[in-house]
């Protein structure tokens, strides 16, 4: 619309001083160039490809060459006491595409440039705010279109990001409900009739239990990635360990992290778990908590089993095996965090995993 209006203009101001021009014809000539460049731009515009860099670069080219060529068609004298015959107002048009294509910066760039081209015309730079603001419109029309269009882009992606976490979130309950009415329902009866019947269907029933509650968690849980992927949810990737042998406790809140740093904390946590299941005894019992203490985050692993001896993580690394100053003590200096075991005979053993808020990537 305004290249429309601003169109209009150009052309009423061409047939007000076209009899006052050097070179009248020609000024005919190079306004029916400004009409039809302007219907090409509208025309771009609208099918998309106007919005290009290369067409918005090539639109600022014709624009300067118009306001430019005032002197080829006008007096000196006319050029010293009048705009340039395009008019400042369609020269906007540039500065506008720019500003949307390449924000704030790239339009009071090219608002600079018009302006430019007309103090070429005159041979001076002469800036009198009192009487000809020309200049500052320019950069104001810059600036402003400029951080709406950006403004605007920001919110279409988050609205488009809004819409895909919708249908994902749609997708996942939909999933959610195929899976609780068909293979968990079925799980439950097959754990439930096998105890029923004892024998050796009992070994099949608990398995039958333990795969109903490993899906009844996986249909709760939530993304552990935030939208923009940059953070993730340390709580949801502890949830997944959790087991008939491993209870999980985690804050009402999700407990964002660096994505990388949350993934590094959970696969130490991992092979934490790992060590438990392994050497804490086939009726050990292990807890994961969660906690959010502003500045860092504590993951605690602690078991029931029968504890570390004294002087038997010297004799592992001795023997070559340092999955534990590796695995989880490394892991935690890497992330500018801390690793603290606490154990002995018959004690259990418990792991206290910290981790600063703003651990690095």
């Amino acid at each position: 619309m305004f290249r429309l209006l601003s169109c209009v203009y150009a052309l009423g101001f061409q047939f007000a001083i076209n009899p006052d021009m050097q070179h009248p014809v020609a000024g005919w000539l190079l306004s029916a160039v400004l009409i039809g460049w302007s219907a090409a731009c509208a025309v771009a515009y609208l099918q998309g490809f106007g919005r290009r860099p290369a067409w918005v670069v090539a639109e600022i080219v014709v624009v300067l060459a118009l306001v430019l060529s005032t002197e080829l068609i006008a007096s000196d004298q006319w050029v010293a006491d009048n705009q340039s015959w395009p008019t400042t107002l369609w020269a906007t048009n540039a500065t506008i595409s720019a500003a949307i294509l390449f924000g704030p910066i790239g339009g009071m760039l090219t608002g600079l440039a018009v302006m430019a081209a007309s103090a070429a015309l005159k041979g001076y730079v002469h800036i009198d705010l009192g009487r000809n603001a020309t200049i500052v419109i320019e950069l104001a029309v810059g600036l402003a279109v400029g951080m709406a269009a950006q403004t605007a882009r920001r919110a279409h992606a988050d609205l488009e990001q809004a819409a895909r976490l919708s249908a994902s979130l749609e997708e996942r309950e939909r999933l959610s409900r195929q899976v609780h009415d068909g293979a968990i329902q079925v799980l439950a009866l097959m754990a439930r009739r096998g105890r029923e019947i004892g024998g050796e269907t009992a070994r099949l029933a608990e398995l039958a239990g333990e795969q109903e509650r490993a899906l009844r968690r996986l249909v709760s849980a939530g993304d552990v990635k935030s939208p923009d992927g940059a953070s993730a949810d340390i709580g949801v990737l502890l949830r997944r360990r959790a087991s008939d042998r491993v209870s999980v406790s985690l804050p009402a809140e999700p407990v964002l992290l660096d994505a990388a740093v949350a993934e590094e904390l959970f696969a130490a946590v991992c092979n934490a778990l790992d060590n438990a299941e392994a050497h804490a005894g086939p009726g050990a019992h292990a807890y994961v908590l969660l906690e959010d203490l502003g500045d860092c985050v504590t993951v605690s692993v602690r078991d029931d089993g029968v504890g570390i001896a004294d002087g038997r993580l010297d004799e592992a690394v001795g023997q070559g095996r340092v999955g534990i100053s590796k695995s989880i003590v490394g892991r935690m200096n890497w992330l500018g965090g801390r690793a603290e075991l606490s154990t002995g005979p018959g004690a259990g053993t418990e792991w206290e995993l910290t981790v600063p808020r703003g651990a690095p990537r």
